[in-house]
C-alpha cells in the first residue's frame, strides 16, 4: 500500500508527536526523601494519581503507604549538600573578617577596612583607579591576618547594535545596544593581591605580569587552613596553559606554580577543571587529560609533583561527586568503563587516592544518575537508554549491590500514540577504527519497502556530546520523521567526552563539524537499512548547529542536498569571545577566515533556508546577514526568514518549525506540504 508523505494527515501526526508525550509515561520519576534511615518517595501512576512509598533498606522491600505517612521534605540546602565532601581551609569569602573586627569595603577603586565596633576606617590601597582598580572577591585568611582580592584592568567595550523593527509598545523601531566581546577583543586583566592586616603599615603582596602573562582569568582564590598560603587558578588566554599558583604570605609573598597544566591544542577549562585541596596532608587532587583521557591525579602540594595517577585507562572521568578525605576515596561518574556498552553511558565509580580499589558501582546497560542517602550508605540509581524506559533501584554504596527495585516506567499509553523507540546505531568513523555513535528515528507508519529521505539534526559544539543517551520522547525528531523522513543524530569527532585526540579534531577546525565521520556513519547505516535514500539527505541545526548545517552545503554539497540553518554563528570572529577562543584559539589567525561560512558562501550548492532572530543576544544576527550579503553577491538562491523582535533559537518557534518542515517536504519529498 502506498503511503502518502508530507500530507495534512502527516502534519497532524507530527503535531501530536511534538506535544507533551511524557504525560503518557508513568512511573518515570520519583520525588525522594530520607527520614530516620528510611527512603520515602512519591511517583505519578497516571493522570493526577500518585503513589506514596516507603522502603526500609534493612528489609529491602517497597511498601505503599498513605500520603499522611510521608515525612516533610528536607530543607533544600540539606539536599544540595549530599554530594559535597568536607573542604578544609578556604578562608572567609565575605566582607567581614573571621573575628568580626573588620569589614572590608571598596571605595573609589581601592580597598578600605572599617572597624565594626566604632566605624574607624583604614585605607589598604591608594593607587587604584578606574583603569586599574580593585574588585571582588574579598577573601580573608582563616586567622584574619590577611585579605586577598583582585586588581583588574577592565576589558574594552564592544557594543553590538540591533534594531527592533516592531516593538509592541510603539510604532517606530527601537535601537538596542548591548556589550558583547568577540574573539580578539581586549579582555579584562586581573592579578591577585594580598594585604597583610596586622602591623602598623600593612604589607602588600602582588603577582607581576611576568608570572601570569596575559591571563584569561584568575579564579578560585583560596587560603590554606593554616593561613600561610593563598592559591588561585590562572588560565592563560589561548587556553593552552592552566596553572594552580600560590602566594606564600608567610614567606614575604613568594609566588610559585604548584601545578602547571599545558596543551599544544586546548585545555577544556569549561568542563574538565577539578581541584580538591587536602590541607591536612599537603596534597591535592587534580583533573587532567595529559595522558589522552580525562583522569584524576594525586599531587604533593608542597613539592608540586605528581604522587600517583588516581584513575587510568581508555575511559573518562565525567564528574566528581564526592571526595572522602578521611577514607581517602573519590566517588565519581565515568564514561567508557563498562565493556560492551555505549562509551557515553555514565556509571558511578569509586577509587582510593592511591589508585587502588577501583570499583564500578553501577552495571546495568544504560546511562545512570545517582542520588545518595544523607549518610551515603545507599544511593538511588536511575538508569535508562533511548530504547529502555527509566528504572529506579536502591543500591548499597559499599559494593553497588541491589537492595530492591523501586520503579520501572510504563510506556503502554505512549506506544498507543504510535510512538516508537529510536534505534541506536554505531559505525566506524573517518579513520575506519573509531566508533561513531548515533540514533535513528522512523515515522510511525514506516514501510520497509519504501525509500525515505534522510534528515540529520546536527549540533557539533565541542563543549559536549549531543546524541541522547537517556530515555526521552524526543518530540522534535519524531515529529519531523512523521512527515515521511528518517531522522538521525550523530556525534562525530570534535565533540566532547571521548579521548583527547577525538576532541582535538575541533581545534582551529570548527568547520569540520565531524562531517567525514557523519557521512561514513550514514553510509554504513544505509547499508543496514536500505530504506534510507542517501540521494536525498537534508540537515538542520541552530546556533553552532546552524553554522554546521550551512557548512554541510558549502563543503559537502555532493552529499547534503538541503539545509536549514537557524541563528548560526557563521563566522567565529562574529560570535561570543569565550566559546570561540576556547576552540578556535588565540590570537586570531587565518583559520578563522578560512572557516567562515561568509567567505565560503560562493560554494553553495543545494537548497538553503536561513532563519535568524532580529534581536539575538547570544549570536550576533549580523553573522547571518553577512552570509545573506555574500550569497547575494555570489548570485545564489536561498530562503530567508527574519523573526522581528525575537531572540536566540527563534527557528524552533511554531512558525519557524513549520517553515522548516515545509522546506524539507518541498525539497526532499518533492511535494507541496499539507495538501
Amino acid at each position: 500500500m502506498a503511503i502518502a508523505q508530507g500530507t495534512a494527515a502527516d502534519y497532524a501526526r507530527a503535531a501530536a508527536m511534538k506535544g507533551d508525550l511524557m504525560r503518557h509515561v508513568t512511573r518515570t520519576r520519583i520525588q525522594e526523601r530520607w527520614h530516620e534511615g528510611k527512603l520515602y518517595y512519591q511517583v505519578r501512576t497516571g493522570g493526577e494519581q500518585e503513589e506514596f512509598v516507603r522502603v526500609d533498606p534493612a528489609v529491602g522491600k517497597r511498601e505503599v503507604i498513605k500520603k499522611e505517612e510521608m515525612p516533610p521534605a528536607p530543607p533544600q540546602e540539606e539536599r544540595l549538600q549530599r554530594g559535597r565532601g568536607p573542604r578544609g581551609g578556604g578562608g572567609s569569602q565575605g566582607t567581614t573578617s573571621p573575628d568580626g573586627r573588620w569589614q572590608a569595603i571598596f571605595r573609589d577603586n581601592n580597598v578600605w577596612l572599617r572597624r565594626t565596633d566604632n566605624g574607624e576606617e583604614r585605607q589598604l590601597s591608594t593607587d587604584g583607579n578606574a583603569e586599574d582598580g580593585f574588585r571582588r572577591p574579598l577573601v580573608w585568611s582563616p586567622d584574619g591576618k590577611f585579605l586577598a582580592t583582585l586588581r583588574e584592568k577592565p576589558a574594552q567595550q564592544h557594543p553590538v547594535n540591533m534594531v527592533e523593527s516592531s516593538p509592541k509598545d510603539q510604532l517606530q523601531p527601537r535601537l538596542k545596544t548591548h556589550d558583547y566581546l568577540k574573539p580578539g577583543d581586549r579582555i579584562a586583566q586581573a592579578r591577585p593581591v594580598v594585604f597583610e592586616i596586622e602591623g602598623g603599615r600593612p604589607r602588600i603582596f602582588t603577582v607581576n605580569d611576568e608570572q601570569i602573562p596575559n591571563p584569561w582569568s584568575i579564579e578560585n582564590l583560596r587560603w590554606s587552613a593554616d593561613s600561610q598560603r593563598l592559591t588561585f587558578q590562572y588560565n592563560q588566554r589561548g587556553h593552552q596553559v592552566f596553572r594552580l599558583m600560590e602566594i606564600n604570605a608567610a614567606d614575604d609573598g613568594k609566588v610559585r606554580t604548584v601545578v602547571d597544566e599545558t596543551s599544544p591544542t586546548f585545555i577544556d577549562y569549561t568542563n574538565k577543571i577539578f581541584v580538591h585541596p587536602l590541607d591536612a596532608t599537603r596534597e591535592l587532587i587534580w583533573m587532567s587529560e595529559r595522558d589522552g583521557w580525562n583522569h584524576l591525579y594525586l599531587y604533593d602540594d608542597a613539592a608540586g609533583t605528581v604522587k600517583n595517577q588516581i584513575t587510568k585507562g581508555p575511559w573518562v572521568v565525567r564528574r566528581v561527586l564526592h571526595v572522602d578525605d578521611a577514607a581517602r576515596q573519590v566517588w565519581f561518574m565515568a564514561g567508557g568503563v563498562v565493556a560492551g556498552q555505549d562509551f557515553y553511558y555514565q556509571h558511578l565509580c569509586r577509587v582510593n587516592f592511591d589508585g587502588g580499589g577501583f570499583t564500578v558501582l553501577t552495571q546495568n546497560d544504560g546511562t545512570h544518575v545517582v542520588d545518595f542517602s544523607p549518610d551515603r550508605q545507599f544511593f538511588v540509581d536511575r538508569w535508562s537508554r533511548v530504547d529502555c524506559p527509566p528504572v529506579h533501584e536502591l543500591r548499597r554504596s559499599a559494593d553497588g549491590s541491589l537492595v530492591c527495585e523501586l520503579e520501572r516506567a510504563n510506556l503502554d499509553a505512549l506506544f498507543a500514540t504510535g510512538w516508537k523507540y529510536p534505534q541506536r546505531f554505531s559505525a566506524k568513523g573517518r579513520d575506519s577504527s573509531t566508533d561513531i555513535d548515533g540514533v535513528i528515528y522512523r515515522p510511525s507508519n514506516f514501510d520497509v519497502t519504501k525509500k525515505y529521505p534522510v534528515i540529520e539534526e546536527i549540533y557539533a559544539g565541542p563543549h559536549d556530546q549531543y546524541v541522547p543517551k537517556a530515555f526521552g520522547t524526543q518530540g522534535r525528531q519524531h515529529s519531523i520523521a512523521e512527515l515521511g523522513f528518517i531522522v538521525v543524530q550523530i556525534d562525530g569527532m570534535g565533540t566532547n567526552w571521548r579521548s583527547k585526540a577525538f576532541h582535538d579534531v575541533c581545534w582551529k577546525n570548527l568547520g569540520d563539524s565531524g562531517f567525514p565521520d557523519r557521512i561514513a556513519w550514514l553510509k554504513a547505516a544505509a547499508e543496514k537499512e536500505p530504506s534510507m535514500d542517501l540521494t536525498r539527505v537534508g540537515i538542520y541545526g541552530g546556533s553552532a548547529g546552524g553554522q554546521s548545517a550551512l557548512r554541510a552545503l558549502l563543503a559537502h554539497g555532493d552529499f547534503y542536498k538541503a539545509a536549514a540553518a537557524d541563528c548560526g554563528c557563521h563566522d567565529n570572529r562574529m560570535d561570543k569571545i569565550w566559546w570561540n577562543e576556547q576552540w578556535m584559539g588565540w590570537p586570531i589567525g587565518p583559520h578563522y577566515e578560512e572557516q567562515s561560512n561568509v567567505n565560503q558562501a560562493h560554494r553553495l550548492t543545494g537548497k538553503l533556508l536561513l532563519t535568524v532572530a532580529e534581536n539575538d543576544t547570544n549570536v550576533d544576527p549580523a553573522s547571518t546577514m553577512q552570509v545573506v550579503n555574500a550569497l547575494i553577491k555570489a548570485d545564489k538562491d536561498f530562503e530567508l526568514v527574519v523573526f522581528p523582535g525575537a531572540n536566540h533559537g527563534a527557528g524552533e518557534s511554531p512558525y519557524g518549525a513549520r517553515r522548516r518542515m515545509d522546506f524539507f517536504v518541498r525539497h526532499l519529498l518533492g511535494v507541496e506540504p499539507r495538501k
